[in-house]
């Protein structure tokens, strides 16, 4: 049996990608703030820890779940979005938000990579194609965003620490359509969103090993008339 760990596997994106693989015949554990009880095993974050006790925390709890055995594929989807630029009042709290909520979570995953995935496995981080540039409106959101983007680069070399020959990549879309953005933006171009199944495919086909990308790539994800191509940087 192929296995995952999805990390976010009780948010939008994650819930999806649970589903998906589980109809596939993937053993999945899911790590969130809450269970996903679609998975077959779940790790529970506790917000309230700093940075290294999370990790201590997760990597407790997976020995416990996993044990000696490797899996396929580890999946990093959790994150938001806030905005701010530096004279906002709430510069600073959304800065702490985004990076605890897109570099912790991805250089966990990158920790958890390093013990349990196996050769030749898949790393999936959550990029953001706006961070490719400035992006004043959401300084920490982009800054975030681009810290996991050289995550990725850097996991892809050698002596990162992660097995032989893994894959390493970071997913840029520019808008998802989850049910929390057709809450906020209704009235929005939703062709132009990328659809949840669609990324859930795209990832259970790269961790089977078909048409990945080279490791470290960036891999956007251009939505126009609800079709989507794949530019890689």
């Amino acid at each position: 049996m192929q296995r995952a760990i999805i990390y976010g596997g009780r948010g939008g994106l994650g819930t999806v990608l649970v589903s998906h693989f589980k109809a596939k015949g993937w053993w999945i554990c899911s790590v969130d703030l809450q269970p996903n009880e679609e998975a077959n095993e779940n790790v529970l974050v506790d917000p309230k820890l700093d940075w290294v006790l999370q990790d201590a925390l997760v990597l407790t709890e997976m020995e416990k779940k996993v044990g000696t055995e490797k899996v396929d594929a580890i999946i990093n989807m959790a994150g938001g979005w806030a905005g701010g630029a530096a004279d906002s009042k709430d510069f600073i709290p959304n800065c702490d938000l985004m990076w605890k909520q897109s570099v912790w979570s991805s250089t966990i995953a990158a920790s958890l990579a390093s013990k349990y995935l196996k050769a030749g496995g898949l790393v999936l981080l959550p990029g953001a194609k706006p961070a490719l540039a400035g992006t004043p409106g959401m300084i920490g959101y982009g800054m975030a965003k681009a810290a996991v983007h050289q995550l990725v680069k850097s996991l892809a070399c050698e002596k990162s620490g992660l097995p032989a020959d893994s894959c390493t990549l970071a997913l840029l879309p520019i808008t998802l359509d989850t049910p929390m953005n057709r809450k906020w933006m209704p009235k929005a171009d939703h062709s132009t969103w990328t659809s949840l199944d669609y990324v859930a495919e795209l990832a259970l086909k790269w961790s089977t090993g078909l048409d990945r990308p080279s490791s470290g790539s960036l891999v956007q994800l251009v939505t126009a008339g609800g079709a989507t191509s794949l530019i890689c940087e």
